[in-house]
Formats: C-alpha cells, sequence, structure tokens
C-alpha cells in the first residue's frame, strides 16, 4: 500500500529514531533518519519524502523553525511534530506554520502510523487564498491530542513501545537517568521527614499522614516530568516480555542497572543532605525523625515488609501508568499525586525511597541526636536483608504482576487473539 512513499524521522534520541524507523518500515514506507535539525533540513533539500516527522526540541535547532523552512522549501511534504512537551500553545504554532499533525510523546505504534497516513491523504500544497483558509480552519488544536488515551492504548504502548525504548536505551543513558531517579526520590523523601517530624502533634495521624503523602509525591513527579529511570516503575517493562516484544534476559539486565542506579542516587542525596545539616532544623527534631523512620521500617519483619512493597508499588505503577494516558503536564502531575500519596499515607513500602530512608538514619546514628534513641538495629547488614530484600522482592510482585501482567492479559493478549 505504501510502495515507493518515503518518511524522514528528525529526533535526536536515538530509541525513538529506531522505533520509528521499525514501525514504518513494517507498515511499508521507505524510512530514513536524521539525530539533529540542520542535518534533517539538509536530507529534505537534496531528497524527496512525502512525510517529515520533527522532534520539537531539537539539540541544534527548533522544531517549529525546521518545519517553517520545510514549509518554504518543499510544501508538498506532509510534517508532523512529535514531543513529550505538548501544549495548546505549541499545537496551534505548529498548526499555524504548516504542520500536518502534532503528536504527544509516548504514543503507541497505532498513534503515530494512523496520524501519518491522515496526514499523508491530505493534500500538502494550495494557493495562497486555500491556504489561508485552511490555516484559519486548522488554527485551534485538535482536542483529541489533549484528552487521556484509553486503558487499552496505554497497554498497547507499553507493551510495544515503553518496553522496547527502555531496553534499547544506551547503557550510559540507563545509568545516568536512573542515578538521578535515585536522587530525585530521595528529595520527595526527606521533604516527606520535614512536613511529617511534627504533623500528628498538631492535626493528628490521619491528616498527617496525607500531608506527609503529598510531600513525598514530589519525588515521582520528578522522574517522570523531568525524566529518569525508576526501577519501580520498570517494573512494567514485564508487558514488553510477555507481548514478546523484549528479551527477559535484557529487561532482567535493564532492572539490574537501574536498581543499582537508584541506589547509587538515592544514597548520594542522603550523604549530601547529611552534611547540609538539613537533619538539624526543629533543635534536631528532623534528624530524630529520620532516625525513627529507618528503625521503624528495619523492624518491621519479612511477611509485613514483602506485602507492604506490594501494595506500594501496585499504586506506584498505576501513577505511572495512568500518565502515560495523560497528554499534557497538568494531568500528568494530578494522576501521578492521588496514587503516591496514598501509598505513602497508608503506609506501604518503596525499596527506592528506602534507599535514601535508611542510609539517612544509619548516616544520622552517630550524631548528637541518637544519644537518647536504641539504635541497635539500625546497621547496614540489617537494611539490606531485613527491609531493602522483601521489600524489593514485594515492589516486583505489585508492579510487574498486578498492573504490567493483568493489563497486558485484558488488553494486549486479547487483541492480538482477534487479528
Amino acid at each position: 500500500m505504501y510502495a515507493n512513499k518515503r518518511i524522514l524521522i528528525v529526533d535526536d534520541e536515538p530509541t525513538v529514531r529506531e522505533s520509528c524507523q521499525r514501525i514504518f518500515t513494517q507498515s511499508g514506507y521507505e524510512v530514513e533518519t536524521a539525530p539533529a535539525g540542520k542535518e534533517g533540513l539538509d536530507r529534505t533539500r537534496q531528497g524527496y519524502f512525502d512525510c517529515v516527522l520533527v522532534d520539537l526540541k531539537l539539540p541544534d535547532m527548533d522544531g517549529m523553525e525546521i518545519v517553517r523552512r520545510i514549509r518554504a522549501d518543499r510544501v508538498h511534504a506532509a510534517v508532523l511534530i512529535i514531543t513529550g512537551y505538548g501544549t495548546v500553545e505549541s499545537a496551534a504554532e505548529a498548526t499555524r506554520l504548516g504542520a500536518s499533525d502534532y503528536v504527544c510523546k509516548p504514543f503507541t505504534p497505532e498513534e503515530i502510523v494512523q496520524a501519518v497516513d491522515k496526514a499523508m491523504a491530505r493534500p500538502h500544497y494550495a494557493g495562497p487564498a486555500e491556504s489561508i483558509a485552511q490555516q484559519l480552519k486548522d488554527v485551534a488544536p485538535n482536542p483529541e491530542h489533549f484528552e487521556h488515551r484509553t486503558p487499552q492504548a496505554v497497554a498497547q504502548m507499553v507493551a510495544k513501545a515503553v518496553s522496547v525504548n527502555k531496553g534499547a536505551a544506551s547503557l550510559l543513558n540507563t545509568l545516568v537517568l536512573g542515578l538521578l531517579a535515585g536522587a530525585y526520590i530521595g528529595f520527595g523523601a526527606a521533604l516527606a521527614t520535614l512536613v511529617g517530624h511534627d504533623a500528628a502533634s498538631r492535626v493528628g495521624v490521619g491528616i498527617a499522614q496525607l500531608l506527609v503523602g503529598s510531600a513525598f509525591s514530589l519525588g515521582l513527579i520528578l522522574v517522570v516530568i523531568a525524566g529518569a529511570e525508576l526501577f519501580t516503575g520498570n517494573n512494567l517493562m514485564i508487558s514488553g516480555v510477555l507481548e514478546r516484544q523484549l528479551g527477559t534476559a535484557r529487561m532482567l539486565s535493564r532492572w539490574s542497572q537501574v536498581y543499582l542506579a537508584n541506589f547509587v542516587g538515592a544514597v548520594l542525596l542522603a550523604y549530601i543532605l547529611y552534611h547540609a545539616g538539613i537533619w538539624k532544623m526543629a533543635d534536631g527534631a528532623v534528624g530524630e525523625k529520620a532516625m525513627a523512620i529507618a528503625s521503624a521500617k528495619i523492624k518491621l519483619s519479612f511477611g509485613e515488609a514483602f506485602f507492604r512493597g506490594v501494595g506500594c508499588n501496585w499504586l506506584v505503577c498505576l501513577a505511572v501508568w495512568m500518565a502515560f494516558s495523560a497528554k499534557d503536564i497538568a494531568g500528568k502531575v494530578m494522576v501521578i499525586f492521588f496514587p503516591i500519596m496514598s501509598f505513602v499515607a497508608l503506609g506501604f513500602e518503596h525499596c527506592i525511597a528506602n534507599m535514601y530512608f535508611i542510609p539517612m538514619g544509619l548516616f544520622l546514628k552517630g550524631s548528637a541526636t541518637s544519644a537518647s534513641m536504641n539504635l541497635d538495629v539500625l546497621t547496614w547488614g540489617n537494611f539490606l536483608v531485613r527491609n531493602l530484600l522483601p521489600v524489593t522482592l514485594g515492589n516486583i510482585a505489585g508492579g510487574a504482576i498486578f498492573v504490567g501482567s493483568v493489563y497486558w492479559l485484558v488488553y494486549v493478549r486479547k487483541q492480538a487473539k482477534k487479528v
């Protein structure tokens, strides 16, 4: 159907270029890629393309400028903006400059193919009067780009695009983004410790837990919106394995790399904040709260820690899952906030958060504020064996089984049977 139809993909992310190249090659297109804006423009000037996909944020050139130049040079080509930073204003500007469509990342294979098919079906040249009329008609962005994705669409996207992209990412990027995620979760944990050190005495336990959970939600908001690799969220990669888009060995390798990087990032932040003296606030009461949190986590039985880990990552992965369904930043923040606030308020256990909470308590163990506390249980060995091990296993069960596997079973596997 698409024999001799040529597509150019201009994006600085190798995983996006590779995914799009695979998707469109399977659909019968001839595909070329460019990692930067200037190279993409050179390609359009040297060869014929029926469609050009342009990332909005490129290191050397703004995507809007590329659209403007392509439209000026080759008005026959369909031009689509693809971006992870979608706003109504940028969509309207892209349309005004002559973009055929505007697609928000992350997208499913079906979404991007449908967008290209739709753009290719339109005439891409019109006289001045027709062009102005079309711009006036289309100046408002298509509302479908800013509505939420259905659960079916998210399941397809996680199984066939997100999991594959994470598995294909470079080791360096994975480790750096994993370190950042550990630190981001640590920021949420540090804020939660500060908020919670005296909240219960002022507003009661229930309201205090809601406030602590609200503060902690900062961590996952930073991970999702700023961009980082979090072990617990990556448990959703099981969908890609079940769909046979990703090998089990590759998934386990990525999990291990991200887990270790998260550990380094979280402990590093704990070390930084310890030496920054944040714990001295309120005459050392914040430090006492940090040690009490760490000690209480280690005192949990293996079963308690495991099942609290299950509940935690069930909610965390639901938060990540729903963030994929939202197509704007405000929507992502809102759907992240409530599940994360809930898991913290309920007292569930998150292995990466504990990589901050417990090391911070360990760093404080020898401080002056610890003199009146019995902290014999607070050791590195107990941290690793009595808390981190069962909580990690519980987190894997909660995220990989109750979210990743269940939604694959309900939505992706059924669709595969119908084809």
